[in-house]
């Protein structure tokens, strides 16, 4: 199955000249939802992950039927304010600015290996600080899965050589 036939491509979203690769398509058709999640799957349980950790929030939606697939837990990263209790933070430049990320404390320990998820990985910036939050916890970042990639903004080159999987490349 071409994965990337189930992903619309929405014009001058959010704003004119950026062309949206939207996955709420793909979300919609149960087959190809399906197909999507067993070959991240597949590629994931290689790397024998303790925890699988979700980027607010599409990565929510990979993660989390991915973790019940895989047998195993599911975190949520997301922005500053969204989690009850004591968290972990980490504060990252942006073009114009900057924000904030967070974890609840213990949600993941110290050397446990863990998978980051996100729908899409463009420059890398969010899924750098992502990992970098990660690693300020101890855990040990094995791999970066994702359903999509836009290659040319190069974003794995921020990834600190952690290995990067997406199901759909995007070249231009």
């Amino acid at each position: 199955m071409n994965l990337k036939d189930h992903i619309r491509e929405v014009p001058d979203y959010p704003k004119p000249g950026i062309l949206f690769y939207d996955i709420s398509t793909l979300l919609a058709h149960a087959e190809a939802w399906n197909e999507t999640i067993e070959r991240l799957a597949v590629i994931i349980e290689k790397e024998k992950p303790d925890v699988l950790a979700g980027i607010e929030s599409r990565g929510f939606l990979l993660a989390a039927p991915l973790a019940m697939r895989l047998g195993m837990g599911f975190m949520m990263i997301r922005k500053k304010g969204k989690l009850p209790g004591k968290t972990i933070s980490y504060t990252y430049d942006l073009e114009y600015g900057t924000d904030t990320i967070e974890i609840q404390e213990g949600a993941v320990k110290p050397g446990q290996r863990v998978i980051m998820l996100d729908d899409l990985l463009a420059t890398g910036g969010t899924m750098e600080a992502a990992i970098a939050l990660m690693q300020q916890a101890g855990a040990d970042v094995k791999r970066v899965a994702c359903i999509i990639e836009l290659t040319f903004l190069k974003g794995r080159d921020k990834l600190s050589n952690i290995p990067v999987t997406s199901l759909i490349q995007y070249d231009d």
